[in-house]
């Protein structure tokens, strides 16, 4: 497996019932796992698509639209991410589809919640097993597995907060990634995305894997965020 089960494993939660969301963002930080949580079809598709998670749990009944059209929409798109799709008691019709269309595992309702993280955690090491541990980028060489950086021959130790940010950019290399999609990676959902935090941190890790280096891997877009790669 590519790193620990409770090493930053990261889940979308994908249902508009407050008070479902609410128990399940509950119940999986007291397993230190970090959930996101998004309440629409467009909520989810926005968030799945600029970030990178674990496993998402998508409801099937959805403002805007639903969550089968969200995860062909996905699988159409590219993303691999697992899906573990929540229905109801006796819509065997809807687990099918639910197959059909992409997701890797249903969940009827009402359902346990040993019963979901089991399922959760075998979808999580399922995804990280297929996942490469290791990448370089120039002379970067980053190992996700065990949390090792290098550059030019030389180690590099990142803090936590670093490590997730350079974890995000090396997963999204070539692309723009905004304020948001950062912050909702390396933070929680409380995050002021307005304070100047994001920058100190962005500064801190380019003086530790950039300066003295060529070429240069972190790219600031000036009102757009940030790109990485060469």
């Amino acid at each position: 497996m590519r790193r620990g089960w409770l090493d930053r494993v990261r889940v979308l939660i994908v249902e508009d019932d407050p008070e479902l969301a609410g128990l399940l963002r509950d119940g999986l930080r007291a397993q230190r796992i970090d959930p996101t949580l998004a309440a629409t079809v467009a909520e989810g598709r926005d968030r799945a698509a600029v970030s990178s998670y674990d496993v998402i749990i998508l409801d099937v009944r959805l403002p805007g639209g639903n969550g089968f059209e969200l995860c062909g929409e996905l699988r159409r798109r590219g993303v691999t991410t697992p899906v573990l799709m929540l229905t109801a008691l006796d819509a065997v019709d809807d687990r099918v589809r639910g197959l059909e269309v992409g997701a890797d595992d249903y969940l009827t309702k009402p359902f346990a919640f040993r019963e979901l993280l089991a399922r959760l955690k075998a979808l999580a090491r399922r995804r990280a097993a297929l996942l490469p541990a290791r990448y370089r980028i120039a002379d970067l060489e980053v190992d996700l597995g065990a949390r090792q950086v290098q550059r030019g021959g030389r180690a590099i130790t990142l803090s936590a907060k670093e490590f997730a940010l350079l974890e995000l950019f090396v997963l999204h290399q070539g692309r723009v990634l905004d304020r948001s999609t950062i912050t909702a990676h390396v933070w929680d959902d409380n995050h002021d995305p307005f304070a100047n935090v994001l920058e100190v941190l962005v500064r801190r890790l380019r003086r530790k894997i950039d300066d003295g280096f060529e070429p240069k891997l972190i790219t600031t877009l000036r009102g757009a965020g940030y790109r990485f790669g060469t």
